[in-house]
């Protein structure tokens, strides 16, 4: 977070922010979602899953709130995860599966894009001295 209150974040980047936590939002849904369909025959699956999705989620809301008060730590996780994402995209191309892929391609394209803005990159620009770690 930087410490000057006039330092504002750039639009493009409040927009990544949000979209990386509506991704976030979405995974946690998807881990509530596994965890009210583990049975018996998969109870180690369904446990493993659940708490991967619920942990990941958790992780890109925080990248989330990084990116919106313009924490350099959250530039790193969140071009790591869209990258993830793009190549998740392509495995999902073909089928009834081409619309998932399309949005999460446009989605994470479109964080890529933001975080990349000259105003996005300046703000986020690397200076120990503004930044502090994320607080619970």
């Amino acid at each position: 977070m930087p410490t000057d209150s006039s330092a504002a974040v750039p639009r493009p980047l409040k927009l990544a922010a949000a979209v990386v936590a509506a991704e976030g939002l979405v995974v946690v849904v998807l881990g509530f979602a596994e965890a009210f369909t583990i049975d018996r025959t998969r109870l180690v699956l369904g446990l493993t899953t659940t708490l991967f999705l619920l942990a990941y989620g958790a992780g890109l809301v925080l990248v989330a709130r990084g990116l919106s008060r313009a924490s350099t730590w959250s530039r790193g996780p969140a071009v790591f995860t869209q990258l993830i994402q793009v190549l998740m995209a392509y495995s999902f191309w073909g089928g009834s599966t081409k619309a998932v892929s399309v949005v999460l391609a446009v989605a994470a394209v479109g964080v890529l894009v933001a975080i990349f803005q000259k105003a996005s990159t300046e703000v986020l620009r690397d200076d120990p001295s503004r930044d502090h770690p994320p607080v619970l």
